[in-house]
């Protein structure tokens, strides 16, 4: 029997399962399609919340445990002989946020590096941006990682430490007197002592009749992207609320819509168009570029995107480690910590009260 069983394979679980391998657990990891191929794949990578001072501190204090170790963690995993997942210290540049006191009030609190900028200054910043913005705020160190390069990287290090079993889908927890004993799935059950619910969007709707469900619903987000030419675009742009992000071979990504459809997953015209129309607005040099892709996914909504990441208190050796909203990459480090701290019973790297399945959010 398996030392525990983590369901889903996106960021979330396979780093959860990392951690737990590293602290000497037999860990099986299942998926119900394969490894990182969700929202895991589908957002854009950026290495911090949007509007960041816009989050409870619980975020704030997640993203920023991970933040101090992505790059060695990309550097793990491209000694390991995974693909390079592309860390880059591009900067966030947010323009005519609104509220720059308060940015400003929370980079002090936080120790981050964030600086108001001017029109001029915004140009300096990304001489081929078109704005008429008169404010804006920098923010030099956020990174971005290119997230399908990520999951394919993670998968590569994990698949010969844990047991992968892709295309498994679970369909029900199996509970014994109050305690977890394993999960049901379309190939037959699995005995676990401990599970761990790691699936996105999907983790509200397996806990749900068991327990009080995670306030966990899908929320659709429509992507396309550029193949351009690299250099032309130097840094991350954020405005109302969408983005601009360069990839190193010249690859530019635009993000991204937010819908509430259900589980479905279709792309329309009109996103399509619309986030070509926001590219071409700010970077009128793209008008030349082919879209060379256009997707969508479902991200684990939640109240506030505080993730929920604890033991499940009704049912003994069942945990939860699910609902990142927008920034599963982001928070996925120290989500998996944390969570290996509660499971392991050791010291956990922050307080997990705010994270807890029964918190206030």
């Amino acid at each position: 029997m398996t030392d525990c069983l983590i369901v889903g394979g996106g960021i979330i679980g396979m780093l959860t399962a990392a951690e737990l391998y590293a602290a000497g657990m037999a860990v099986t990891l299942i998926d119900k399609g394969h490894t990182g191929r969700e929202s895991s794949w589908a957002g854009g990578g950026i290495i911090s919340p949007l509007y960041p001072w816009r989050y409870d501190d619980a975020v704030t204090r997640l993203a920023g445990w991970s933040q101090a170790r992505y790059p060695a963690l990309a550097e793990t995993l491209i000694a390991a002989g995974g693909p390079d997942p592309e860390y880059s210290k591009n900067g966030l540049l947010i323009l005519a946020p609104g509220d720059t006191s308060t940015a400003l009030e929370w980079a002090g609190r936080f120790g981050q590096s964030l600086q108001p900028l001017d029109q001029d200054a915004i140009s300096a910043c990304e001489p081929n941006l078109d704005s008429a913005a008169e404010e804006a705020v920098w923010l030099p160190d956020v990174a971005q990682i290119r997230n399908p390069r990520l999951t394919k990287s993670l998968t590569h290090v994990i698949r010969d430490k844990i047991e992968i079993l892709e295309q498994t889908e679970a369909t029900e927890l199996l509970i014994e007197q109050g305690r977890i004993r394993g999960v049901g799935t379309n190939k037959g059950s699995i005995p676990a002592e401990r599970v761990i619910i790691c699936a996105g969007a999907w983790s509200g709707t397996l806990l749900s009749g068991i327990v009080p469900s995670p306030a966990i619903e899908p929320v659709l987000g429509q992507m396309i992207i550029f193949r351009h030419r690299p250099g032309d675009i130097s840094r991350i742009v954020l405005h109302n609320d969408r983005y601009v992000i360069p990839r190193r071979d010249g690859r530019v990504l635009i993000g991204s819509t937010l819908e509430h459809r259900g589980f479905d997953k279709t792309t329309t015209e009109r996103a399509k168009q619309e986030l070509k129309a926001f590219a071409l607005a700010h970077f009128p040099g793209l008008q030349a570029a082919e879209i060379e892709h256009h997707w969508a996914g479902l991200r684990p909504g939640s109240p506030s995107g505080i993730p929920y990441i604890g033991p499940v208190t009704e049912v003994g050796g069942l945990y939860i480690n699910a609902g990142h909203f927008r920034n599963g990459v982001v928070l996925g480090p120290a989500s998996a910590r944390l969570m290996a701290d509660l499971v392991l019973g050791r010291q956990a790297i922050l307080d997990p009260g705010a994270y807890a399945i029964d918190a206030e959010r």
